[in-house]
């Protein structure tokens, strides 16, 4: 095991809890700056990635950096600075009968270890949302984006050290299995692993780490054109959730229509019709309803009701985002008490769940599980907590 980085960054982690918010901040703008002045040298080493994958990849938008994808990561990164500092917050207090003062107070994880796939962008994000909240963090990316990452990692060491900060509070792992399985097994060193990438990857981790998980980015993601659903709302919704970024977790995969809108089907899809391609089960055919496509292909099946609706998502729903699209305020009501996902919605498309989306800043991914953050994990995710006790020479009897 890499016991060297492992120390190194634990020991980087403690030192950046002395620094204080408004030098994060000022870090965080300079790295915005930074990214803008860089802008061609992080491009040149994208292409040098998408050089070695093929266009029709799923993965391949996700590589892709470009200008305008920049401008929007530097953004991200100042509104992470502006945003209020996650830490010292007091959630709980109260004065025991003995006179003993109890208080919960939020405190950085440590150090946290973040494993994804060939999506640069999150190693900034990680980073940003990692020093603001006081941790340290450990980048393992794929080999699809190894020269990406090495260019992004090299920048905010440059700025790191330009504020006269350790370097160290972020290191980047080889794209290698043997590295993806030190990081899992970093007991003691690594307080925090978060996989973020698709159903394979999220599975290894879970099955293989030693350290604590936490699950975020597969997404089986549905959409419910109900009985009562409004056409004109419906093929904006559809269209938007679908191909607005067909590789992002949030992409539709199935959409739902109700039997009495059959007829409506070609006009829901009309915005689309020149993208996207279609499945539907022939009869008797099993069909793969747990697929997702990360491309224009879309699962439908037509359902004869509400029940069948919620029934379908809780047999192949990945607890992601999921939506109905109704003008029923009963059925609307039912649809989010009933559906068990991180995030559900009502005549508004999944493409929305975003921690930028949601005033969150930036994210480090969506989180499908129920034992501690669930939906988008920002700064508040990205803290526990601890109990501060003050007496006066109390004693236990």
């Amino acid at each position: 095991m890499n016991n060297s980085l492992f120390q190194t960054i634990k020991q980087a982690s403690r030192a950046l809890a002395l620094v204080g918010d408004e030098q994060r901040n000022l870090v965080l703008a300079h790295l915005a700056d930074a990214i803008l002045e860089n802008q061609q040298m992080l491009l040149d080493a994208n292409n040098k990635d998408l050089e070695q994958m093929d266009c029709q990849d799923p993965l391949y938008d996700r590589l892709l950096l470009t200008p305008e994808r920049l401008q929007g990561i530097a953004s991200d990164m100042r509104h992470v600075a502006s945003l209020p500092s996650p830490l010292g917050i007091v959630s709980k207090e109260r004065t025991l009968e003995n006179g003993l003062y109890l208080r919960r107070v939020s405190v950085p994880f440590g150090v946290i270890g973040v494993i994804y796939e060939a999506r640069p962008n999150v190693s900034f994000d990680v980073f940003s949302l990692c020093f603001k909240s006081g941790n340290a963090c450990i980048l393992k990316g794929s080999k699809n984006a190894l020269y990406s990452n090495e260019a992004i990692v090299s920048l905010i060491h440059q700025v790191l050290k330009a504020e006269g900060l350790p370097a160290d509070v972020v290191a980047l792992m080889p794209p290698t299995h043997e590295a993806t399985a030190e990081l899992l097994e970093a007991v003691g060193y690594v307080d925090l692993c978060i996989p973020r990438g698709g159903k394979k990857l999220i599975e290894f981790v879970r099955n293989n780490a030693r350290v604590p998980v936490i699950e975020t980015g597969a997404g089986v993601v549905h959409a419910y054109f109900d009985k009562d659903g409004d056409l004109e709302k419906g093929r904006a919704i559809i269209n938007n959730a679908k191909t607005r970024r067909v590789s992002v977790c949030n992409a539709l995969d199935c959409l739902l229509v109700h039997k009495d809108r059959v007829g409506d089907l070609s006009a829901l899809l009309a915005p689309m019709m020149d993208k996207v391609c279609m499945h539907q089960p022939k009869e008797g055919e099993a069909f793969d309803w747990d697929r997702e496509w990360m491309s224009y292909d879309l699962s439908i099946r037509i359902v004869d009701s509400l029940d069948e609706a919620l029934q379908h998502i809780q047999a192949h729903g990945s607890g992601h985002s999921e939506c109905i699209i109704t003008e029923n305020d009963e059925a609307a009501l039912r649809f989010q008490r009933e559906v068990d996902a991180a995030c559900v919605y009502v005549n508004a498309p999944t493409s929305f769940t975003d921690g930028a989306q949601f005033g969150l800043g930036a994210e480090i991914g969506i989180s499908t599980q129920k034992l501690g953050p669930r939906g988008p994990m920002a700064l508040e995710e990205m803290t526990t907590y601890k109990w501060l006790i003050n007496g006066s020479g109390q004693v236990r009897k």
